[in-house]
């Protein structure tokens, strides 16, 4: 067997393993609300497009698409987070239920309207659509003290069962560091690794084993700004690792692939699966951590989890909307490119 027959067998022994792999995820539960209208006219009374009503979906969006990429990518996972007692909180618990996805971990409250995002979209007929606005509609606070100490104690309960722990933090709380350092006191879950998806204060989070940050989020996690330089890039990556003491860091970069930063080994710069045919990223970023966390609980290396996290992205990238990339999509993938690696 050739060494690239012997790479692609690796990592589809990798992504078979994935049914045997249980996750919990702590995160912030948010409801993507998409509306289709048909272009009719031009209002008379302002510069706006008047749409006639079509379609509406709603579907996991946030760390609720994280916990469905897992889904379907075969793991057994165990959400902990909150939404409302409202319509977009049962439409979320119901995908979840139509996965097949425990519930018991996912707290519903009056007080904590569900995170919800909504997108316009604009077409005609038998076209897709074009966004044309989004409207979201937020907590005006985090949870309050007794979902807080119920977020811990279901997070314990399931992550003392699991391989690992995924904490995907949009900033709505209830994926806190301070709830992360609450979780892991008196030295609990101690051996169980932690995967870090946070928009906005992935530095203030401590004990974490791997983190899957976008190059922007790092550009302003330290306030520089990366382009095309490549050496900023590396260490840019090799100053966000020592600091949080990363066991790996992948940083995506768009429609230029992703870097992982192993522990102990050299950079490794994927350029991107399936080129230029992107059709939304929405979501993709939940895509890339649910896939590179269920590789590595799986036993793979960060460099191999990194390649099958690059699979994974560049097949829900050509989907449109919130989306999800299921086990055998990630095989397929697998048997018709061999993963690749660029020299610097």
């Amino acid at each position: 067997m050739t060494k690239l027959g012997r790479e692609n067998d690796r990592l589809r022994k990798v992504v078979e393993s994935f049914p045997k792999v249980t996750i919990t995820v702590l995160a912030d539960l948010v409801a993507d609300q998409f509306v289709f209208g048909e272009i009719s006219r031009v209002s008379r009374e302002a510069p706006v497009l008047i749409l006639k009503h079509r379609d509406r979906k709603v579907v996991p969006g946030g760390g609720a698409n994280a916990i469905y990429n897992l889904a379907d990518l075969g793991v057994d996972v165990l959400p902990v987070g909150i939404v409302g007692d409202d319509e977009a909180g049962k439409l979320l618990l119901r995908a979840f239920r139509h996965k097949r996805i425990p519930v018991s971990g996912v707290l519903k409250d009056k007080s904590y309207p569900t995170v919800t995002k909504t997108r316009i979209l604009a077409g005609f007929a038998h076209t897709a659509g074009q966004q044309v606005v989004r409207l979201d509609s937020e907590p005006t606070e985090g949870p309050n003290s007794h979902l807080r100490r119920e977020l811990v104690l279901a997070a314990r309960e399931y992550g003392r069962a699991s391989d690992a722990l995924v904490v995907s933090d949009y900033g709505y709380g209830a994926a806190t560091p301070a709830l992360l350092n609450a979780i892991r006191e008196k030295r609990s879950l101690e051996k169980v690794p932690v995967m870090l998806d946070s928009r906005y204060r992935m530095l203030e989070f401590t004990g974490i084993t791997a983190a899957t940050p976008n190059e922007s989020e790092v550009e302003d996690a330290l306030a520089i700004r990366i382009g095309d330089d490549w050496d900023r890039l590396l260490a840019a990556g090799e100053q966000i690792a020592g600091e949080m003491k990363l066991e790996s860091l992948l940083i995506t970069r768009g429609k230029d692939g992703m870097v992982v930063f192993p522990r102990r080994h050299k950079p490794v710069d994927i350029p991107i699966f399936g080129g230029d045919e992107v059709a939304d990223v929405t979501g993709a970023g939940d895509t890339v951590i649910a896939t590179f966390s269920a590789a590595l609980a799986a036993g793979a290396t960060a460099e191999e989890a990194a390649h099958l996290a690059n699979y994974a992205g560049g097949l829900v990238v050509m989907k449109r909307g919130t989306a999800t990339v299921t086990q055998q999509e990630l095989l397929e993938a697998l048997g018709k490119a061999p993963p690749v690696a660029r020299e610097h």
